[in-house]
This record gives structure tokens, C-alpha cells and sequence, in this order.
């Protein structure tokens, strides 16, 4: 094992042990998360403006612009949490997290035609291996469902199973979207990584540029539209 696998293996473990317990506490627990979340990415974001933009007036839009969907986001996953509970918002992630590794386990494997210029890494194959792996934790969420006798799952969504499937497409097409839009600004400011707060991955908008779109969109589906 490469001392950066390491790394990153560390770095994962002490965030999933961080997200679950700051979840599973208490609602302020889980909004001071969000909102420490949200602050880190709105410097990184800043950070990448300045690096594209020499109009002072484009950076301080951006600035505004770039707050107040990062307010949007930490205010859309405070209310699942509240209106939803945490089992759904563990759903949520937990979509995300599996359309994420399908996209680069099929995107390595298979390869192909590309998807965009905008991220020249990213392919076809990769894009339908993100729409399938994230319907992966459907399977597991019932089944851990049915151990424990949790209706959360029931509760939300019915028991349609097309309407399970159309909420992790969205989500996985919304992360998609969000890891593209990053991958942008990344590419115009000549930058690796957004930042380098998380060891062995970079910054935090690097590993949760799909969420911060994909949670806003499902509240605004569920409770807006």
C-alpha cells in the first residue's frame, strides 16, 4: 500500500466517522457540520475565481452567487434531515457515493468515447456506470430496512419502485452535472484540486462537487415543485 492510498484511506475513515455521528447526534450537530462544510467550500470556490477572473466585479458576483447556493445546499440538507430523517439523508449520501464509484470503476474499465470537453477523463461507459451503480443502494437499503423493521424507507417513497429509481437517476444525473461544473472552473483556473484540506484527496468541493448539486435539486423536487 502507496503511502498516498493510505492517506486517503485514513482520510476517508475519519470523515464517514465524522458525517455519521454529527447525522446521528443531533440536528445542530449535523447543521454546525453543513455549515463548516459549506464555509470550506465557499473559500475554495473563491479561491478558483480568483485564479480565472481579473474583473474585480466578476469575483465579488461570483462571491455572492457562490454563497448563496452553498446556503441553498446546507439549508436543503439541514430540512431532509429534519422533515426526512437521517436514514433518508443516508440514502441520499449513499447514492451518491455509489453513482460516484460507478462512473470511474466503468469510465477505467471500459473506456470509450468521451463524454465532454469540458473533462476530458470523463466517458459514455463512465456516465451509464454512475446512473447504474447508483442504483445499488436500493437493494441494500431494503434489506438493511427489513432487518431492523426501519419504515423510514416506506415512509417516504411508497411502495412504488419506480419512483426509488427516478430519485437515484436524479441524483446521480445532478452529481454528474456538479462534478462537470467543478471539473470547469478547475480546468480554466489551471488547477488540480480545489484545495487541499482533505489529505490524499484535495479539497472538499473535489469529493462532494455531485452532492452539493444533487440534495438541492431532490428538496426542490419534494418540497418545492
Amino acid at each position: 500500500m502507496t503511502k498516498e492510498l493510505r492517506k486517503r484511506i485514513i482520510t476517508s475513515a475519519v470523515l464517514v466517522f465524522i458525517v455519521l455521528n454529527c447525522l446521528f447526534i443531533n440536528n445542530y450537530s449535523w447543521l454546525f457540520l453543513l455549515t463548516i462544510v459549506a464555509l470550506i467550500c465557499w473559500f475554495e470556490f473563491i479561491n478558483l475565481s480568483k485564479k480565472i477572473w481579473k474583473s474585480k466585479l466578476l469575483i465579488i458576483l461570483t462571491t455572492i452567487l457562490s454563497f448563496s447556493y452553498l446556503y441553498l445546499f446546507s439549508y436543503s440538507a439541514y430540512k431532509t434531515k429534519i422533515y426526512d430523517g437521517e436514514i433518508i439523508i443516508l440514502f441520499y449520501l449513499l447514492v451518491c457515493i455509489f453513482s460516484d464509484v460507478g462512473g470511474y470503476v466503468i469510465g477505467k474499465s471500459i473506456g470509450g468515447k468521451k463524454l465532454t470537453k469540458i473533462s476530458p477523463k470523463k466517458t459514455i461507459s463512465g456516465s451509464i456506470g454512475s446512473f447504474l451503480f447508483s442504483l445499488f443502494p436500493i437493494g441494500i437499503y431494503s434489506a438493511l430496512s427489513g432487518i431492523t423493521n426501519n419504515n423510514s424507507f416506506s415512509r417516504i417513497f411508497g411502495n412504488q419502485d419506480y419512483e426509488v429509481i427516478f430519485v437515484c437517476l436524479i441524483l446521480s444525473f445532478m452529481c454528474q452535472v456538479g462534478d462537470l461544473i467543478i471539473s470547469y472552473f478547475k480546468r480554466q483556473a489551471k488547477v488540480k484540486d480545489t484545495g487541499n484540506v482533505l489529505p490524499g484527496h484535495g479539497g472538499m468541493l473535489d469529493r462532494i462537487d455531485g452532492i452539493i448539486f444533487a440534495v438541492p435539486t431532490l428538496f426542490i423536487i419534494d418540497y418545492v415543485i
